[in-house]
């Protein structure tokens, strides 16, 4: 099970990668987000914390980032997998932003279920945060 949301950012790649870079101000941004932080550098293989304003802090780590293009974060539930999944693309001067969450597992239908409505309502609003965050 996946949510997806998109917006165009008058914005470079850079700037946007920037914001996602500062892992401890995500909650500047993302009103979903009560805290967040990293061990170490934004890379692949790091680790660190997410606590969302609606729920316990959890474990996540940093399984893929590609610098000014992507990055990917896991979250381990019971018997289910969350990837946070960020897209970034240069479009006719501005650039294109994908979020995406994706229920692997298991039990990823149920967890879509409990909590998908929820991170549905919230993808809109966190990508306008950034846009509102990237375009200042």
């Amino acid at each position: 099970m996946q949510f997806e949301q998109q917006i165009l950012i008058s914005a470079p790649v850079e700037k946007i990668f920037a914001l996602y870079a500062n892992v401890a101000g995500w909650s500047c941004w993302d009103p979903d987000v009560k805290s967040s932080s990293i061990n170490g550098a934004f890379a692949s293989g790091a680790n660190g914390t997410l606590e969302p304003t609606k729920g316990p802090k959890a474990k996540i780590a940093f399984i893929e980032v590609i610098p000014y293009r992507s990055f990917t974060v896991e979250s381990k539930l019971p018997w289910c997998l969350m990837h946070f999944e960020h897209e970034l693309s240069a479009s006719t001067g501005k650039t294109k932003v994908v979020h995406r969450v994706v229920f692997k597992g298991l039990l990823s239908p149920l967890f879509g279920l409990l909590i998908g409505s929820q991170i549905r309502k919230g993808l809109p609003i966190t990508l306008q945060g950034l846009k509102d965050a990237a375009e200042r």
